[in-house]
C-alpha cells in the first residue's frame, strides 16, 4: 500500500528534523604532553618552599622530609648517580634533587601520586620514578646500612 502524499510529507519532515537534532561528533579537544603548568614546575611546585627552608628554618625543613638538611644531602650525593637523568630536546629531565625530594614526601606522607603531582609539577606518568628511584635508594644504602639476612 503506497502512502498517499501527506503521509509522505509528514515522514520527510520527521527525517529532516531527526537529522537536524544530530549534532555532529564533537571535535577532540588537542591534548599536549605536558599541562602548561607543569611545564613551569619550577615556578609552582615546592621547591621554592624546599630552599626557603633549607636556608632560614631547619626544624621545618627536617619536619617536612622526615631528614636533617645534612642527611638529606648525603643522600642525595649517594643517589645522585643512579638516578641523575639526561634532558633531551622535548623537555628538561626531572632534576635528581626533585625526585628525591618526591620519593621522600610520598614515603613520609603516604599521599597518593595523584594528590603528589600538584605540590611536585611533576605528571602522574612521571611519577612512576618513585619505585626506581627507591630501588636506587636500596642499592646505594645496602652495603653500609642494611643488614641483609643470608
Amino acid at each position: 500500500m503506497l502512502m498517499d502524499n501527506e503521509q509522505t510529507a509528514a515522514a520527510a519532515a520527521v527525517i529532516v528534523m531527526l537529522c537536524q537534532s544530530q549534532q555532529l561528533p564533537a571535535r577532540k579537544k588537542k591534548r599536549f604532553w605536558s599541562k602548561r603548568w607543569q611545564l613551569q614546575r619550577k615556578q609552582f611546585s615546592h621547591m621554592a618552599l624546599i630552599n626557603e627552608l633549607r636556608e632560614k628554618n631547619t626544624d621545618d625543613f627536617k619536619n617536612y622530609l622526615r631528614m636533617s638538611d645534612e642527611n638529606f644531602w648525603y643522600l642525595l650525593n649517594l643517589v645522585r648517580p643512579e638516578i641523575k637523568k639526561q634532558d633531551t630536546k622535548m623537555r628538561k629531565a626531572i632534576s635528581a634533587e626533585e625526585r628525591l625530594i618526591a620519593i621522600l614526601r610520598f614515603l613520609a606522607t603516604g599521599r597518593s601520586l595523584e594528590d603528589l603531582k600538584f605540590s611536585t609539577g611533576i605528571s602522574l606518568q612521571r611519577l612512576g620514578v618513585i619505585p626506581e628511584t627507591c630501588k636506587a635508594i636500596v642499592k646505594v644504602l645496602r652495603k653500609d646500612f642494611m643488614k641483609v639476612s643470608k
